[in-house]
């Protein structure tokens, strides 16, 4: 198996920002997407990077993609510093984590769960200025312990947060979901005017100090067929949705609608800066449809940033060479961007006279 022949990185000072990149779990596609996606030379120069992973399965990835290792391997308590290029901070506890186990376990949990712990604690800390998570598995987390439904409430806890939406982004849109992991009936037992402006409100935020938008223009998508058309199919439009957006513009907000979502979509491309959906698909079909291999989910809310592939484990083609980077490269795009606008947003701070 090649392994990369530096154990150091170079000492060459680098401003570039510092992208913290989960593997996700061990026994699914993580690491190679991890590893397509920082073979290519526009994304490794986009910032310096470091991996929170194990080695072996990099290495594994690497080599039925008859790709040179780039990385330099540190062991996960010393990579703390990385001054220029791509770090591996190496998990090697887990080492017997073999290559060819493509289904959920407690240890697959166990060690996804420890990745996404640590990169966390780095950027709560500022050690790193993004996390980008690769794909876990919500059994395996299970099996581990953990009963949170996936990275977005797991990182809303760690961060101890409690308003926190998942956005989606590609194919020209940035949508975020009023609703996300919930039954379609259960929903009107939820539905409520803070339900739908807490998307809102957080959408403004972020295309503010996130995507350097000065001014958003937020679409509403409505929740009945022809936004119910003056309450023949449904009165949520009239009764939650509405007052919702007034809630918003008197909050400085420029949003419209609620809009018939069969047309949303359509018409409000270059348009709005932002659209909010009422429920999961609602939002994630016109993403799969137009950004299918490219689209990034982010939460927002968090004191930190994260972007995540949009796509699970693909426990099917795991060790066949077949998973496509495209998410992944998206993801890290899209969290440099982020981060450099937000550095550019943050004041530098005061050098005392001495």
């Amino acid at each position: 198996m090649t392994r990369p022949s530096h154990n150091l990185p170079p000492t060459v000072s680098d401003a570039r920002p510092l992208i913290g990149i989960t593997m996700g779990d061990p026994a699914g596609i993580g690491p190679e997407v991890v590893v397509k996606a920082l073979a290519d030379p526009e994304i490794r120069h986009l910032a310096r990077f470091i991996v929170y992973g194990l080695n072996e399965l990099l290495c594994y990835a690497a080599d039925l993609a008859e790709i040179n290792p780039f990385w330099y391997r540190l062991p996960h308590e010393d990579a703390k510093r990385v001054e220029s290029g791509v770090v591996v901070a190496d998990y090697d506890e887990y080492a017997s984590f073999g290559p060819t186990l493509h289904h959920a376990t407690a240890e697959g949990g166990h060690a996804s769960l420890r990745f996404v712990d640590d990169a966390i604690a780095a950027a709560r800390s500022g050690h790193i200025d993004a996390v980008v998570t690769g794909p876990i598995h919500k059994i395996s987390w299970q099996m581990a312990g953990q009963r949170v439904p996936g990275h977005t409430e797991y990182f809303a806890q760690a961060c101890d947060v409690k308003r926190v939406i998942m956005m989606f982004v590609g194919g020209g849109y940035r949508i975020a979901l009023a609703s996300t992991h919930v039954a379609l009936f259960e929903l009107r037992n939820r539905f409520t005017i803070g339900y739908v402006f807490q998307p809102i409100d957080l959408l403004h935020e972020a295309l503010r100090d996130l995507f350097g938008i000065q001014h958003p223009r937020i679409a509403v998508a409505a929740l009945n067929p022809h936004a119910s058309e003056e309450g023949r199919f449904g009165d949520e439009e009239r009764r939650i949705i509405e007052p919702a957006l007034l809630m918003a513009r008197q909050a400085g907000i420029d949003v419209e609608g609620p809009f018939p979502a069969d047309t949303l979509f359509w018409m409000a491309r270059g348009k709005y800066d932002g659209i909010v959906a009422m429920y999961h698909d609602q939002g994630l079909i016109p993403i799969k449809l137009t950004a299918f291999d490219s689209a990034v989910n982010v939460t927002l809310g968090l004191p930190i940033i994260r972007t995540s592939v949009d796509h699970g484990t693909a426990f099917d083609i795991v060790g066949r060479n077949k998973a496509n980077p495209g998410s992944m490269k998206a993801a890290i795009r899209l969290a440099v961007q982020m981060a450099s606008v937000r550095a550019q947003a943050t004041p530098a701070p005061l050098i005392p006279r001495p």
